[in-house]
Order: C-alpha cells, then sequence, then structure tokens
C-alpha cells in the first residue's frame, strides 16, 4: 500500500486483509482456482475508491477474459435497517446503517462497465459478488436475501461454499492464464467521466445518467427511506451528506431530484450560489422550461408551508447565511429567524450537501456542527453520511491532502517540490495555480 499509494495501511485494513484474503484464497484454492489471478485492493478508475478483489482468468465457455468483482465483508449477522431492502444494520458495528453489500459490488461492475475500455462491448466480462465468510448461520443474514440479485450482484455466505464454488467455476477456469487478463484489466484505457451540468437535464426528466458508488449509493437509499418513514410516522427527519470537492454532492443532489420526482414525491432543489443555480435552470431545463422552476435559492423559503415538502435538497449548504433578510427583503418578512429554521422547516426531509472547507464568505455557517446543534434545539435526529471518496484529480487522495495542507486546511506541514504518489497531472509537482485548487 505504501509503494502504490504513498500512504501506510490503517490498523483496521491490516486486520481487514488478515481475516479475510486467505480465507478466500483457501476457497479459490478449493474451488480448483487456483490459478486465477487475484487483484487486491483494486482502484476503480477515476476515483479513489477500491474494491476489495477483483478476479481475473478466462471464461470456460467463451475462452474469452472474465472478470468478477468480490466484496469481502466480516460480518456474521446482520439485517434490514428499519425494513429497507437497500440499507443493512451489523450489530456491533458503529456509524449507522451501511449499504448492501450487493448493491455496493453492482455499483463497482456498473462503474468498471463503464470506464474501463478493455471490457468495453463486452457485456458477459463481469460479474459481482458479496462473500460474508463468517456468516455460517443461514438464519443470521436471512433478511439481506430480499435484496434482488443478478450476474452483476450475489450474495454468498459461509454456509453457501458450494454454491458460491459453483458461481465461479460459471465464470472462471482454472486456466493459468489468468495473468494475462489481469494485466489487460490494470493497463486499461479510461473512458473520459460524465460530465455533471451536460447530463442534469436527462438525469432530471428522464432516467439517471450517473453510477452511484459506495456512499454516494448510501446517501441516496438513505434518504430514500427517510422520505417514506417520515411519510408514514408524520414526522420529520434531517440528512447531512458531508464530502470534499469531487466527491460526487450534487451528483446526489440530482439523483435525488430525479428519483424522488419519479416516485411522485414532492421535491426541490435549492443552493445560495446564484451562478449554480442559474447553470441547473440553463441545463436542466433546455428541454423544459418549467422544469427551471425545480431549482431555488435558500432565501426563497421564509414563508414557506411547514413541511409543505416531502424533501428540500440543499447543495451547497455551507452556503447558508444566518438568516434570509437582506435589503430587498419585503418589511413583513424581516425578522431574525435563522436561515438554517426556515430549510428545516419547509420539508419533512431537509437534505444538507455540504463542505465545510467551502465557507468563504463571512456570515456563512452551514458546517455539520451548527446543524447538528439547530436540529437538536428542534428535538430532531441528523443521519450523517461522510462522502471519503475522490472523484476528481485522477482519484488520488494524496493530491487533494497536498492541495488542503498547502491551503492551510488540515494539519500538516506542505512540502514544496515532492512527487504527489498518483497525481493527476503529468507534472511530479502539483501546480499552485492548478484549476483543481
Amino acid at each position: 500500500m505504501l509503494f502504490t499509494t504513498g500512504r501506510r495501511a490503517s490498523e483496521a485494513e491490516q486486520k481487514s486483509w488478515g481475516r479475510s484474503l486467505p480465507v478466500f484464497a483457501r476457497d479459490l484454492v478449493d474451488a480448483g482456482l487456483g490459478d486465477v489471478e487475484m487483484l487486491i485492493e483494486y482502484h476503480l478508475p477515476l476515483t479513489s475508491q477500491r474494491a476489495d478483489v477483483v478476479l481475473a482468468g478466462v471464461h470456460p465457455n467463451t475462452g474469452a477474459a472474465s472478470y468478477v468483482v468480490v466484496e469481502l465483508k466480516q460480518w456474521s449477522s446482520a439485517y434490514r435497517f428499519e425494513g429497507s431492502p437497500e440499507l443493512v444494520e451489523v450489530p456491533g458495528m458503529p456509524g449507522g446503517p451501511k449499504l448492501h453489500p450487493v448493491a455496493q459490488v453492482k455499483g463497482y461492475c456498473d462503474y468498471l462497465a463503464d470506464f474501463a475500455r478493455a471490457i468495453e462491448n463486452q457485456p458477459d466480462a463481469l460479474a459481482g459478488m458479496a462473500y460474508l465468510h463468517n456468516a455460517t448461520d443461514p438464519s443470521s443474514v436471512s433478511d439481506l436475501r430480499s435484496f434482488p440479485t443478478g450476474i452483476t450482484g450475489r450474495l454468498f455466505t459461509g454456509a453457501d461454499r458450494a454454491d458460491m464454488f459453483a458461481f465461479l467455476q460459471s465464470r472462471l477456469s482454472g486456466d493459468a492464464a489468468g495473468h494475462v487478463a489481469g494485466d489487460t484489466l490494470m493497463r486499461s484505457a479510461v473512458a473520459p467521466s460524465q460530465q455533471l451540468l451536460k447530463v442534469a437535464a436527462a438525469e432530471v426528466r428522464d432516467r439517471p445518467q450517473f453510477h452511484l458508488l459506495g456512499n454516494q449509493q448510501l446517501a441516496v437509499d438513505l434518504v430514500l427511506h427517510s422520505v417514506e418513514q417520515a411519510r408514514s410516522a408524520d414526522a420529520k427527519r434531517i440528512v447531512v451528506v458531508t464530502g470534499g470537492p469531487g466527491s460526487g454532492k450534487s451528483v446526489i443532489a440530482l439523483s435525488l431530484v430525479g428519483e424522488l420526482a419519479r416516485r411522485g414525491r414532492t421535491v426541490l432543489h435549492a443552493t445560495g450560489s446564484r451562478s449554480f443555480t442559474q447553470t441547473l435552470r440553463k441545463v436542466a431545463g433546455h428541454r423544459a422550461p418549467r422544469v427551471q422552476k425545480m431549482f431555488k435559492y435558500f432565501n426563497q423559503f421564509m414563508s414557506a408551508e411547514r413541511n409543505g415538502l416531502d424533501v428540500l435538497i440543499l447543495d451547497e449548504a455551507h452556503r447558508i447565511r444566518e438568516t434570509s433578510v437582506d435589503r430587498y427583503t419585503k418589511a413583513e418578512l424581516r425578522t431574525d429567524r435563522p436561515q438554517i429554521d426556515e430549510l428545516i422547516a419547509a420539508a419533512r426531509v431537509p437534505v444538507f450537501l455540504l463542505d465545510e472547507h467551502q465557507i468563504v464568505r463571512p456570515g456563512e455557517m452551514g458546517s455539520l456542527e451548527q446543524i447538528e446543534l439547530h436540529a437538536k434545539s428542534l428535538g430532531l435526529d441528523v443521519h450523517h453520511v461522510h462522502l471519503g471518496e475522490q472523484f476528481r484529480c485522477g482519484g488520488s487522495e494524496e493530491y487533494v491532502l497536498w492541495v488542503k495542507r498547502l491551503l492551510g486546511l488540515t494539519d500538516g506541514a506542505h512540502t514544496s517540490g515532492r512527487a504527489i504518489p498518483n497525481s493527476p497531472s503529468a507534472s511530479p509537482t502539483p501546480r499552485r495555480n492548478s484549476s483543481t485548487c
């Protein structure tokens, strides 16, 4: 890990590898697949996310390159979170609900199919599976079986080894040429990433244009689940999604707008940025001007009906101000009511998407701590999802850390002239005037 990424593996990562990888390797040998190539911690192109294992080999029927993406879990038991098929509660594991492991591995497969040119136009080249090797009692994870499965998303436990062997043998032969398929994938050209604003119209009006990964999918599923729970209980829930530049906050926002609209739920999108809102209106509504009305500003909810919306998506919530009052505010609306209170009141499920490092003007106060404090004063709970992944800078977390240190946003000395591992630039030293900053 140090050689490949420039950082040392954490103690938790090392424990996870030690407990899962040898078990899975022995299973491969028992299945007669000892010559299959195992790509460990496979780095998904243009992101900082990694799949636990990608098996690379030869398809037993076609002789073509064949890959199986594997998500390894040490869970001995798990069940659905509040009845949701997409969210999982793991006893004894902190951090709230987790994304269903089948949904997680399916997202990896979908992403690879879009971005790895080596398997472009080869629909049968990819398969995926989640393996809960410590779950030896079938009843301990029976709740997870309701999630729909397919070639790119199967679920196996320690009690399903025979079925897992059969699945793997249907995708991979025991041929020793697996290293060729592994090299092909590792050296694959990468397709350009999809641009947010160019496909916003199709996202909102027609169908999803983005593949959500990891905590991106978790955030969307948590919001969708919260909407149904809030409606059935006649209650209010708050969701906060935090992440740095390029972590996918606005992709989540547009995905939610599109999915909630398709479900018939009342939803609006709001920001505190005039340029961002106008751009979204122009692009998302270029074929249907009425769609432009779905994109509002934070200060437009001063007199909104309480819980008049199912969901209010607050993109760039770090731009929230102390109050909505400005020199253009009508006299009857001039109060000292906090803007955050107006926004929370406007919907059953207010969703805040923010990056606390992007607060740039005096009076901006949209931080996780401030939202949680205000929610507590109202007797409301906050569900928080952090997007630790990076989808810019070629997925280089080290480059982002370098920029943060350069700007004094995190601890650690800035090292000038040092080569940055996985830097997206051809130059070994990131430039001070990089547009990524």
